[in-house]
Protein backbone atom coordinates (compact mmCIF):
# COMPACT_ATOMS: atom_id res chain seq x y z
CA UNK A 1 0.00 0.00 0.00
CA UNK A 2 1.38 3.58 -0.75
CA UNK A 3 0.76 6.29 1.74
CA UNK A 4 1.18 9.67 0.32
CA UNK A 5 2.31 11.54 3.87
CA UNK A 6 2.25 15.26 3.84
CA UNK A 7 3.78 17.99 6.27
CA UNK A 8 2.94 21.31 5.41
CA UNK A 9 4.22 21.49 1.58
CA UNK A 10 6.34 18.60 1.71
CA UNK A 11 5.41 15.53 0.56
CA UNK A 12 6.64 11.93 0.96
CA UNK A 13 5.42 8.91 -1.08
CA UNK A 14 6.39 5.30 -0.82
CA UNK A 15 7.61 3.55 -3.59
CA UNK A 16 8.18 0.10 -2.35
CA UNK A 17 9.12 -1.42 1.32
CA UNK A 18 12.88 -0.12 0.64
CA UNK A 19 12.20 3.72 -1.03
CA UNK A 20 10.72 6.74 -0.69
CA UNK A 21 10.65 10.05 -3.06
CA UNK A 22 10.30 13.11 -0.56
CA UNK A 23 10.26 16.66 -0.48
CA UNK A 24 10.69 16.06 3.18
CA UNK A 25 14.63 15.36 3.58
CA UNK A 26 17.70 17.28 4.37
CA UNK A 27 18.98 16.80 0.99
CA UNK A 28 16.03 18.21 -0.50
CA UNK A 29 15.58 21.80 -1.41
CA UNK A 30 12.65 23.89 -3.16
CA UNK A 31 10.82 21.38 -3.26
CA UNK A 32 12.85 19.18 -5.08
CA UNK A 33 12.22 15.73 -4.42
CA UNK A 34 14.70 13.22 -3.65
CA UNK A 35 14.81 9.36 -3.57
CA UNK A 36 15.65 7.85 -0.27
CA UNK A 37 16.53 4.41 1.04
CA UNK A 38 14.02 3.82 3.96
CA UNK A 39 17.08 1.29 5.80
CA UNK A 40 19.90 3.81 6.01
CA UNK A 41 18.29 7.84 5.42
CA UNK A 42 20.53 7.95 2.24
CA UNK A 43 19.66 10.54 -0.26
CA UNK A 44 19.58 10.01 -4.08
CA UNK A 45 19.08 12.84 -6.88
CA UNK A 46 18.27 11.97 -10.21
CA UNK A 47 21.78 11.57 -11.48
CA UNK A 48 22.96 9.68 -8.92
CA UNK A 49 24.17 6.13 -9.10
CA UNK A 50 22.97 3.55 -7.22
CA UNK A 51 21.92 -0.19 -7.04
CA UNK A 52 18.27 -0.10 -5.55
CA UNK A 53 18.02 -3.93 -5.55
CA UNK A 54 20.65 -6.54 -5.80
CA UNK A 55 19.13 -8.08 -9.21
CA UNK A 56 18.44 -4.70 -10.66
CA UNK A 57 22.08 -3.36 -11.04
CA UNK A 58 23.62 0.02 -10.41
CA UNK A 59 21.76 2.51 -12.80
CA UNK A 60 20.99 6.62 -12.08
CA UNK A 61 18.60 7.66 -9.77
CA UNK A 62 15.87 8.93 -12.21
CA UNK A 63 15.71 5.19 -13.79
CA UNK A 64 15.65 4.03 -10.24
CA UNK A 65 12.51 5.93 -9.73
CA UNK A 66 10.76 5.17 -13.23
CA UNK A 67 11.66 1.71 -12.28
CA UNK A 68 9.98 1.68 -8.83
CA UNK A 69 6.52 3.63 -9.93
CA UNK A 70 5.73 0.83 -11.81
CA UNK A 71 4.70 -1.50 -9.40
CA UNK A 72 3.81 1.46 -6.88
CA UNK A 73 0.25 2.44 -6.27
CA UNK A 74 0.32 6.22 -6.44
CA UNK A 75 -2.28 8.92 -6.91
CA UNK A 76 -2.07 11.86 -9.44
CA UNK A 77 0.45 13.47 -6.58
CA UNK A 78 2.62 10.59 -6.55
CA UNK A 79 2.64 10.35 -10.48
CA UNK A 80 3.77 14.33 -10.27
CA UNK A 81 6.42 13.91 -8.14
CA UNK A 82 7.63 11.14 -9.99
CA UNK A 83 7.79 12.75 -13.25
CA UNK A 84 9.38 16.02 -11.46
CA UNK A 85 12.28 13.87 -10.56
CA UNK A 86 12.66 12.13 -13.32
CA UNK A 87 12.90 15.26 -15.48
CA UNK A 88 15.14 16.95 -13.44
CA UNK A 89 17.99 14.83 -15.01
CA UNK A 90 16.72 15.68 -18.57
CA UNK A 91 16.56 19.28 -17.46
CA UNK A 92 20.29 19.38 -15.82
CA UNK A 93 21.57 17.56 -19.29
CA UNK A 94 19.75 19.78 -21.53
CA UNK A 95 21.38 22.76 -19.44
CA UNK A 96 24.27 20.95 -19.43
CA UNK A 97 24.52 20.98 -23.55
CA UNK A 98 23.36 24.10 -24.08
CA UNK A 99 26.69 25.42 -21.99
CA UNK A 100 28.56 23.12 -23.57
CA UNK A 101 31.91 25.93 -24.87
CA UNK A 102 31.42 26.25 -29.23
CA UNK A 103 27.41 26.39 -28.53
Amino acid sequence: MTANIKRGRNVQINLSGSWDLSTDHAASSYGQPVLVNRATGEAFGPGDILKPYPSWGFMVGAEAVRRLAKTAKLDAEGRNLVAKFADLLKERRENHEDNRPGQ
